[in-house]
């Protein structure tokens, strides 16, 4: 596939680079973008030796989508729900700059929660923030829900595309990208939720059926998800780290 490139980097790591222009954004269904995918099973094995090669892999491919000097940085989803705190988990280890000055990369960040718990919904509270502050880019980082029951905890992705919060789990929000934000806009995410009929299909080598409502609305996480999180957020925040000031 000409759109598509895949690099192994070692044993356990690859990167994926799939650039979606006009014609494949038809035929997909997907936002025209580049996204970019670094696979490992470091996470799932716990090897955490293995931890900075791939946060420095990422920061990499996030950094190339990043513009210019200033960024804010999002961490969306709900905090008190294990598979969804991503956002939180990475907003909680970055290194904030903003107040500092003195020629280093500004970097900021918000967490907006979600709409439940705060009565704002999660664009308004990062939209108000990024019209106040003017970043060139704002990072946008979630928890995703995985197309495929092995890239749970092990696809590391980022996107110029955007990211519509909640689409996953069929809870469409705002979306958030270049056009409703007015900057650079980059999402960041991992899979750490799956489908019931995903499982299912993934078992029977692919095949597609019709499981019926309850199966096919039941969203489920691995049981040991707590220490997968927070194992992805320590990589995802090295990697925003590394990114900005090259360092973990």
């Amino acid at each position: 596939m000409q759109n598509c490139k895949t690099r192994r980097i070692t044993k356990t790591l690859s990167r994926t680079d799939v650039t979606v222009d006009k014609e494949l954004s038809a035929r997909l269904n997907k936002p025209q973008g580049k996204y970019i995918t670094v696979e490992t099973d470091a996470v799932k094995t716990n090897d955490k030796p293995e931890y900075g090669r791939v946060a420095r892999e990422f920061g990499s491919a996030i950094k190339e989508l990043v513009k210019g000097g200033s960024c804010l940085i999002a961490g969306l989803g709900n905090p008190n729900m294990t598979a969804d705190a991503l956002g939180k988990k990475v907003a909680d280890r970055l290194m904030i700059t903003r107040h500092i000055g003195g020629g280093v990369p500004s970097v900021s960040c918000v967490i907006p929660n979600v709409l439940g718990v705060t009565g704002i919904e999660s664009f308004d509270i990062v939209k108000g923030v990024a019209d106040r502050i003017r970043p060139d880019t704002v990072i946008v980082v979630d928890s995703l829900a995985g197309a495929q029951t092995g890239r749970l905890a092990a696809a590391f992705q980022v996107s110029s595309a955007g990211i519509t919060p909640g689409s996953g789990v069929s809870n469409h929000r705002m979306r958030f990208d270049s056009e409703s934000l007015g900057c650079n806009v980059v999402s960041v995410g991992v899979p750490l939720v799956v489908y019931a009929s995903t499982i299912i299909s993934d078992a029977l080598g692919g095949e597609k059926r019709d499981f019926g409502k309850e199966i096919s609305s039941l969203v489920v996480t691995p049981k040991d998800i707590d220490l997968l999180v927070d194992d992805c957020a320590e990589i995802v925040a090295r990697a925003v780290n590394f990114c900005f000031f090259g360092e973990e």
